[in-house]
């Protein structure tokens, strides 16, 4: 019986080994395997395969080879942080394409390479910051089409590829942090062709930009629509005069300085936004327009919505949600999971022209019936304390049916009372009590 459970033991073994056991140096907790500050060098030989945190932070990692993580499909978070990485070779993350965060920030990296992130079609947010990068190649983003947020600040960037950006390749992306790098010149035609809510969530501060009406320009209708990267560092927002770098203006700040530039006229790319809020009972059918400032006729529409995400006419497939052709969008019944911002944008391709509409939704609950059981109670108590007012205060009936009884004489009832205490031979103790002047009790004989 033994030997023929040995074999069956074996496979046992070998598929618990193919599954990958966590490294004696790490600690794995259910779906996580934590491996930092443990000084590695190099990646650990076995990983657990069905991990989907990975911490390999505060280690002395300078290299990652092609497939470093194949055998975890799972994988969804994964921190580098704080390593010693200097380039990724290509391929690095195949197999795992089942990320979506991916912390390489405060390492040695000096070139964000277009192969770096093939295949993670998932990533939504991507940090970067603190490292040494100079150079960053323009197909670098290509394919995180799920991408929400990159940092990039406190590196040594002087151009950034903005044409990369577009609403078809970068739908959900909402912030763009190149802060802290040595930009002085952008390419303001490109910035203002970037996505609405990309501008919205662009932060641009402490750079070494030129001053010029270009770029003043730019800022002026940014803090016109009060974008918050700008009014969270009104102060950071610097440029210096003719390059000179100890000749800065806060142009937020001293506008005087561009006085002579024309800033008044609209922006091509993009025009104007228009906000509007709106509460709606749960259960209810919500019509959102998309009127914006746009008067072609061949326009394209999409809406960001809160619940559901970025849809469009040929994405959209709920059930509860209509996209109709000139951009209303209709929600049969709301939900307060349906609460949110609820951004359209509108596209006129002939022209290169976009405009976004944003509507900030409330759900709140139906109103419950005024009526309820406290104010019974309070009726109740009420009516009880009236009734004993009545009791207490009414005037006795005095009609002539009613028979009053007649005085009580004080010494037949005494003289009764001391009878019946003769009779049952108790003793009642009375205290003298004074009915008239010069009348004691007992009286004298």
């Amino acid at each position: 019986m033994t030997f023929r459970l040995y074999p069956l033991l074996v496979l046992i073994c070998l598929l618990h080994g193919s599954e990958g056991v966590c490294p004696p140096m790490c600690i794995c907790v259910s779906d996580t395997a934590g491996c930092s500050s443990c000084g590695l060098t190099k990646l650990p030989q076995s990983l657990p395969t069905y991990s989907v945190i990975l911490d390999l932070s505060h280690n002395y990692l300078s290299w990652l080879g092609v497939g470093s993580f194949k055998k975890m499909p799972k994988l969804e978070k994964l921190l580098l942080t704080h390593n010693e990485l200097v380039s990724l070779d290509e391929g690095v993350f195949t197999n795992a394409s089942s990320l979506r965060y991916l912390d390489l920030s405060s390492n040695k990296l000096r070139v964000v390479e277009q192969h770096y992130f093939q295949g993670l079609w998932k990533l939504e947010e991507l940090l970067l910051f603190n490292n040494k990068i100079t150079q960053l190649e323009a197909g670098m983003l290509n394919g995180l089409s799920s991408l929400k947020k990159a940092y990039f600040s406190l590196n040594q960037i002087t151009y950034f590829p903005f044409f990369s950006i577009t609403d078809h390749s970068h739908p959900f992306m909402s912030m763009l942090d190149l802060s802290s790098n040595r930009l002085s010149r952008l390419p303001w035609v490109d910035v203002k062709a970037l996505p609405m809510l990309v501008q919205r969530g662009l932060y641009l501060h402490n750079n070494s930009l030129i001053c010029d009406c270009s770029m003043y320009s730019v800022f002026w209708h940014w803090d016109l629509r009060g974008y918050e990267t700008l009014r969270d560092f009104t102060e950071e927002h610097t440029c210096t005069i003719y390059g000179n770098t100890r000749s800065f203006v806060r142009f937020l700040r001293q506008p005087r300085f561009f006085r002579n530039c024309t800033v008044e006229k609209p922006m091509s790319l993009p025009v104007t936004v228009f906000l509007s809020k709106l509460t709606v009972t749960e259960g209810e059918m919500v019509r959102l327009d998309c009127e914006t400032s746009l008067s072609s006729r061949d326009l394209s529409f999409a809406w960001l919505t809160p619940s559901t995400g970025y849809i469009t006419q040929t994405s959209i497939n709920d059930t509860l949600m209509s996209l109709f052709p000139n951009g209303t969008l209709d929600i049969q019944a709301t939900k307060i999971n349906d609460s949110g911002l609820y951004v359209c944008t509108a596209q006129d391709m002939k022209h290169a022209l976009n405009a976004t509409r944003e509507v900030n939704v409330t759900v709140v609950l139906p109103q419950t019936e005024t009526f309820n059981t406290g104010y019974t109670t309070l009726i109740a108590c009420m009516l009880s304390l009236l009734s004993i007012f009545v009791y207490l205060y009414l005037t006795p009936c005095r009609c002539s049916c009613c028979t009053q009884p007649g005085p009580r004489s004080v010494f037949s009832s005494s003289r009764r009372s001391h009878h019946r205490s003769q009779s049952s031979k108790c003793v009642v103790f009375m205290e003298p009590m004074l009915t008239e002047e010069n009348t004691e009790w007992p009286p004298k004989s």
